[in-house]
């Protein structure tokens, strides 16, 4: 650990620009994920035989190893943060449109019945009733993906992308291990500190979700 502290003071502007680079690509993958799966989660829920096809196919992609996606990326896209993001973007896809169907299907029939007796819409039912109920287990789906898509943003420096996986790269191709510490430590302490303030978000959605369903 000797070597870490001693890198680490060494090559601390470096660690900072490449940490802000890691969250830049994490946060536009998990942002274009939201933007995409939210609605196509929502629409499955009101069509029963297309999602299971959905379903399927993104969990084919996520089996997919990211190496192989980075490389079909580099070809189609060249390198750097644009092809970085997209294979990003459809890692970040599956468990936010998983969570996002299974959160708004699981909403309790006597809601959805209350609404309709309200004479409530379609939207405002999905606005007002559904959506809102759902929220705890969407905020799930996107602490999930982005807990995954932090990791396997240190595999973007293979394509050029930038982030903590540059130190990693640059470390283990020099044996300094003092060096990939500098990487790999910031890129877990970023996963836990994600995980944790979305975990807080997640217990103030079921509580607010709770009140709601007492009403």
């Amino acid at each position: 650990m000797a070597d870490f502290f001693v890198e680490f003071q060494k090559n601390l502007p470096e660690i900072l620009r490449a940490l802000l680079q890691h969250i830049g690509i994490s946060a536009a993958a998990i942002l274009l994920g939201m933007i995409v799966a939210i609605p196509v989660g929502i629409w499955l829920t009101y069509h029963e035989k297309p999602a299971k096809v959905v379903m399927a196919v993104f969990g084919v992609v996520n089996t997919i190893p990211s190496i192989v996606l980075l490389g079909a990326a580099m070809i189609l896209l060249g390198i750097g943060y644009i092809p970085a993001v997209a294979v990003l973007f459809l890692y970040s896809l599956l468990p936010i449109l998983r969570a996002t169907y299974t959160g708004i299907c699981e909403v309790s029939p006597k809601c959805i019945k209350a609404a309709t007796g309200m004479g409530m819409s379609k939207m405002q039912m999905l606005r007002l009733v559904q959506i809102p109920l759902a929220l705890p287990a969407i905020i799930t789906g996107i602490r999930l993906s982005t807990i995954y898509i932090i990791s396997w943003a240190t595999l973007a420096a293979f394509i050029g992308g930038g982030g903590l996986g540059d130190l990693i790269w640059m470390g283990l191709q020099s044996y300094n291990f003092g060096l990939v510490f500098c990487g790999a430590i910031p890129a877990t302490v970023l996963s836990l500190v994600v995980s944790a303030l979305l975990n807080l978000v997640i217990k103030r959605a079921s509580r607010h979700k709770s009140e709601e369903a007492a009403v």
